[in-house]
């Protein structure tokens, strides 16, 4: 039991800190020492402060706790960094500053409360500096972690905030429109929720909000400890900055989930691994864009969208990736619009992973055109002069493993000089209804290393399974060994609205399409004024080994291919005028349509022979063939 006794407390240099803005109100203490500088909190004891204070020295026993009243949070920073505070608990909310001894110019600040409320948490966020409809809030900021650098009402220039405690902000903008010039931002240790930037570097939110970040410096280090946040319904435009983001260390007891008040790691069944991502997009008509700027993370994800509805985020000559194994450039969730112009993207796992169900993406080259369209759009205040100095530039993907992965249903357009370089697949398609473009005019290449562009295959992601009540990520993916049955009801030689579609324009394709789905979905692929060499047909894909899960997540979507005859996969192509398919091995189509001006022939000269429903055929163009189709090259 603490007992609690009221009296004054005067500590040696609180008159200093009157201008650190503090409720003035007598302090609730136990028989903590306050003497001399120093604040000395012994075992199994709590010490109430109700003001701001600066002393020389504060110790906290084991077992000790110093806090504010109710209504207020308490933070500590010891020459000017702040530190000290930790979690009570994985999976809570609530911080205490660490028992131990703080020596050099310590300030406890005290400030009006901030409480974030998502789902079913609130958050208590404590921010060095808090920025409202009228400029800086002095009562919610913690200024003593506010370094150099000039303050006002409308911008922050050349400011440091360097933090080493646990889910303390560096700045929080709503309501409000500001500019951050030149920050540099340092936070290391974890953060608690990304999906609402409890323990964020910058957070822009409400509707009201436009958020500058120009040259920023910002590097973070923790567990959910993320760079830029953007949510509910804000405008952030961050330019001419460098994010970094690394990975911290996970609670020992911490239990994976796919909760997000309570994720912070990412859901290996997406084939990452990680626990922090660079940015967030979250809420409704938010906006994110970031211009001629470095965002990295070390795994998990560089540029992330989460749930909401009309997001929008935008990357435009910008190095985007990840400096670990794993990890994917942008996420697209939702209706959420991403754009990638002129921009290069270093990337574990994926250029985008697109979760659907109405996601739309883009990949091509900055424009003026373009840019000029968006400065408009999105609202980025770009002046003719920036405009101008923005020069044109080609986007270049280099992926460790595949192009892109689509697990929910989305459209992709990659045009311009777009370069991808996959060590993997190029398109991996997870079962789900696309609408893929390629348009090869303006230089766009694709360069699977594995010699696949496009692969259909079934979702072998397990998801989440329910233990107590909670969503864990402890599935398991099982390899199935039966063969598929035959759905009269599907027809493989028609197109569905819900197929995996992709057409190529004006484009030389070496590489492989696949059709691997064991239930009713077909491949869909159109060729403009096109050549393609190499196979297209059904298969039956194999992963190399039989069951996934945590340990070996790598393994996911990483198949083999035989092909045989379609059951419920079918392969459909289209060869428009100008067109011309090199076979370089066995392919079993569904459907072949041959324009007048197109043609089909066997790769390297080889003879190309075709079977319809067994029956020996001769390949013509401007017909169309249905049925059981065998291509075979001799």
């Amino acid at each position: 039991m603490t007992l609690m006794t009221r009296r004054s407390v005067l500590v040696a240099g609180t008159a200093t800190a009157g201008a650190l803005l503090v409720p003035a109100s007598t302090a609730l203490a136990s028989s903590a020492a306050a003497t001399g500088g120093k604040i000395s909190v012994g075992a199994d004891e709590t010490y109430v402060l109700s003001r701001t204070t600066r002393v020389s020295m504060l110790s906290i026993a084991e077992g000790g706790k110093i806090a504010a009243p109710d209504g207020y949070s308490l933070t500590l920073t010891v020459d000017g960094v702040e530190t000290g505070q930790l979690l009570t608990k994985t999976g809570g909310t609530e911080t205490l500053i660490a028992a131990g001894t703080y020596r050099g110019d310590v300030v406890l600040t005290v400030a009006e409360a901030n409480p974030v409320t998502y789902e079913t948490l609130t958050f208590p966020f404590r921010q060095a500096l808090y920025v409202g409809a009228d400029g800086v809030v002095r009562a919610k900021s913690v200024l003593t972690s506010v370094l150099g650098g000039r303050l006002t009402d409308a911008h922050a220039t050349n400011v440091s905030i360097t933090s080493t405690g646990e889910c303390f902000d560096g700045v929080v903008v709503e309501n409000a429109a500001y500019t951050l010039r030149q920050p540099r931002i340092t936070l290391t240790g974890n953060g608690r929720c990304d999906f609402v930037g409890y323990g964020a570097a910058v957070v822009g939110t409400d509707s009201d909000t436009t958020l500058l970040v120009d040259g920023a410096s910002i590097a973070t280090k923790g567990v959910v400890r993320t760079g830029v946040i953007a949510d509910d319904g804000a405008n952030v435009i961050v330019k001419n900055s460098t994010i970094r983001a690394r990975n911290g260390v996970l609670p020992d007891d911490y239990q994976a989930t796919v909760e997000t008040p309570y994720m912070q790691s990412a859901p290996w069944m997406l084939g990452i691994d990680g626990n922090v991502r660079a940015t967030n997009l979250l809420g409704a008509d938010t906006k994110a864009t970031y211009i001629n700027s470095t965002v990295t993370s070390e795994t998990w994800g560089a540029l992330s969208v989460e749930g909401g509805s009309a997001l929008r985020l935008t990357a435009i000559n910008s190095s985007v990736g990840n400096t670990g194994a794993y990890g994917y450039g942008t996420y697209a969730i939702g209706d959420a619009t991403v754009r990638v112009l002129g921009s290069r993207f270093d990337v574990g796992s994926y250029a985008t992973i697109c979760a659907g169900p109405a996601a739309s993406i883009h990949y091509g080259d900055s424009t003026r055109e373009a840019v000029a369209k968006l400065n408009s759009k999105l609202e980025l205040g770009l002046s003719a002069a920036e405009l101008a100095a923005l020069p044109v530039r080609n986007t270049v993907i280099n992926s460790k493993h595949f192009g892109w992965m689509f697990f929910g249903t989305g459209t992709l357009k990659v045009d311009g000089g777009t370069v991808v370089n996959s060590e993997k697949t190029t398109f991996l398609n997870k079962g789900q209804q696309t609408t893929i473009t390629v348009d090869g005019s303006g230089g766009a290449r694709l360069n699977p290393g594995n010699g696949i562009i496009l692969q259909m295959m079934e979702l072998d992601d397990p998801g989440p399974v329910m233990v107590d009540g909670r969503m864990m990520n402890v599935g398991v993916y099982t390899e199935p060994t039966d063969d598929p049955t035959k759905d009269s009801g599907f027809d493989v030689t028609a197109v569905h609205t819900a197929d995996g579609a992709a057409s190529f324009s004006s484009i030389a394709l070496k590489g492989d399409f696949y059709n691997g789905m064991r239930k009713g979905k077909n491949m869909v692929l159109t060729f403009d004024d096109s050549t393609v060499e190499g196979v297209i047909s059904a298969s039956r894909t194999k992963h190399a080994v039989s069951t996934i899960d945590s340990s070996n997540f790598y393994e996911l979507g990483e198949v083999t291919n035989t092909v045989q005859a379609a059951v419920n996969n079918g392969v459909i192509v289209q060869l428009n005028s100008g067109s011309t398919w090199r076979v370089t091995g066995t392919s079993y189509l569904t459907k072949l349509v041959v324009d007048a001006g197109a043609s089909v022939a066997g790769a390297g000269g080889r003879t190309l022979t075709m079977t319809v429903d067994g029956a020996a055929t001769d390949l013509e163009p401007g017909a169309t063939y249905l049925g059981a189709i065998v291509l075979e090259v001799a």
